[in-house]
C-alpha cells in the first residue's frame, strides 16, 4: 500500500528540476528500502497471527481432550467410589458370613455334645432301671428322669420302722441292689434326701421332722458306703415336712411324703 506514496514522493522530486540525479538514486534507493522493510514487516505479522491463530486453534483442541479426559476421570472415580463400597460392602458380608459360620460351628458342637450327654444320661437310665427292675415293679422304689438329674425314690417303710432313723433288713437288701446299681454311674454327685409327713415326732430322739428327715438321709448315706459306694461322691439333706409331693390330708397321701429320694446329678 505504501509503493505508490514513494513512487509518488520520488516523481515530485523529480519534477522540481533542483535536485542533483545523485540524490535522486539515493533517495529512490533508500525508499525503495523503506518499501522492503514494510513488506517484510507485513510477512512477519501475518506469519506471527497465522502462528496465534494455529496455536489458539491447539489450545481450543486441547481444552476439549481435557474436558473428555476430566469427564473419564469423573465415571472412573465414580466407579472407583462405587466399587470401594462394593468391596467393603463384601468384606461386611465376608465378615458376617464368618461370624455365623463360628456361632453354627459352636452350636454343632453343643448340639453335638448334648446329644451325646442325651445319649450318655437314657444309657444310665435304662441300665439303672434293669438293675432296680424287681423293685420298680414291686412297687418298692419308683425312678425318674428331670433336666439331668435321675431320682431313686424309696418308700420310708421299706427303709424305717415308724418314728426310727435305723435302716431296717428289707431296707438294707434294697439299697445293697441299688448300691451295684449307682457304682456303675460315672461323674455324678449323689444326694440322699430324707423327707416326712408333716406329724410331729413326739419329741424324745427327734426333736421336729427336720432331725428325724436328716438322721434318715444319713443312715442311708452309710449303708450306700458300706455297700462299695464312693463316699467322695455322697451327701446327705434333711427337708422335714417341706417339700410334699402329696397334701397331708389323708393317711394315704402322708405315705407318699415319707420318702427318701437318692438324687444322682452331674457334677
Amino acid at each position: 500500500m505504501r509503493k505508490p506514496l514513494v513512487l509518488a514522493a520520488l516523481v515530485a522530486l523529480s519534477t522540481t528540476g533542483c535536485v542533483s540525479q545523485g540524490k535522486f538514486d539515493a533517495k529512490a534507493l533508500e525508499a525503495e528500502n523503506f518499501a522492503k522493510g514494510l513488506n517484510d514487516e507485513k510477512g512477519a505479522r501475518e506469519a506471527a497471527e497465522a502462528k496465534v491463530k494455529a496455536l489458539e486453534e491447539k489450545i481450543a483442541e486441547l481444552e476439549q481432550e481435557r474436558e473428555a479426559l476430566n469427564t473419564r476421570l469423573g465415571t472412573a472415580e465414580s466407579r472407583l467410589t462405587a466399587g470401594a463400597a462394593e468391596r467393603r460392602a463384601l468384606e461386611e458380608k465376608n465378615s458376617q458370613l464368618a461370624a455365623l459360620n463360628d456361632e453354627l460351628a459352636r452350636n454343632t458342637k453343643k448340639l453335638a455334645q448334648a446329644k451325646e450327654e442325651l445319649e450318655k444320661r437314657s444309657s444310665e437310665y435304662e441300665n439303672l432301671a434293669q438293675s432296680l427292675k424287681q423293685e420298680i415293679s414291686d412297687g418298692k422304689i419308683e425312678l425318674s428322669e428331670l433336666k439331668g438329674k435321675m431320682t431313686v425314690q424309696l418308700k420310708d417303710k421299706i427303709l424305717f420302722a415308724s418314728g426310727s432313723a435305723r435302716v431296717g433288713k428289707e431296707g438294707e437288701e434294697a439299697l445293697k441292689k441299688i448300691a451295684d446299681a449307682l457304682k456303675a454311674v460315672q461323674g455324678k454327685i449323689i444326694r440322699v434326701e430324707g423327707h416326712t409327713d408333716d406329724v410331729p415326732t413326739g419329741g424324745g430322739q427327734f426333736p421336729s421332722n427336720w432331725e428325724l428327715s436328716l438322721a434318715r438321709a444319713m443312715a442311708v448315706v452309710r449303708s450306700l458306703q458300706n455297700a462299695g459306694v464312693d463316699p467322695t461322691f455322697l451327701s446327705a439333706a434333711g427337708y422335714g415336712q417341706y417339700q410334699p409331693i402329696a397334701a397331708n390330708d389323708s393317711a394315704e397321701n402322708r405315705s407318699l411324703n415319707r420318702r427318701i429320694e437318692i438324687v444322682l446329678a452331674p457334677k
